[in-house]
């Protein structure tokens, strides 16, 4: 790795550690020329299908659209950062595990509505009355009646 500081080609690892619950390396490195110290992280990369809209149109998978839509969903509802996160990892793992390079956008909101389901009915509600399209109040009333008859 190069060094930030002089641009030498050789630097040392003097410290490894796991950081992000294990999902990344933390090192702490010195140049071998300078003895300046820096700190790196390495993760490794996994590559996320692409996306498949309903136009045909294809996208790459943006974490950043899935958790804001995650989150407008659930606004003002008692559900944790981190319960998010984990949701939004959980998903990600499920896209990745298709070995897939393309999917259609339709799984993506099926596994999303699918995580809210646990994490918050209303926010599952909210989230699948943009998602589906709910044209009237029947279309709610009808998905309440689903959730309330699988618990």
């Amino acid at each position: 790795m190069l060094c930030p500081f002089c641009s030498a080609k050789d630097t040392k690892v003097i410290d490894s550690r796991l950081v992000a619950a294990g999902e990344q390396i933390r090192r702490r490195r010195e140049c071998i020329e300078c003895l300046e110290r820096f700190t790196t992280f390495e993760s490794a990369e996994l590559v996320l299908p692409k996306l498949i809209k309903q136009n045909g149109a294809r996208e790459p998978f943006n974490e950043d659209k899935l958790r804001n839509g995650m989150m407008r969903a659930l606004e003002r509802r008692p559900v944790s950062v981190d319960e998010v996160e984990a949701s939004i990892v959980r998903i990600m793992a499920k896209l990745r595990a298709t070995g897939e390079r393309e999917l259609p956008a339709l799984i993506v909101g099926e596994h999303v509505m699918s995580e809210l389901k646990k994490l918050d009915q209303v926010a599952f509600v909210r989230f699948a009355s943009v998602y589906r399209r709910f044209e009237d109040v029947d279309q709610f009333t009808a998905e309440i009646k689903k959730l309330n008859n699988h618990e």
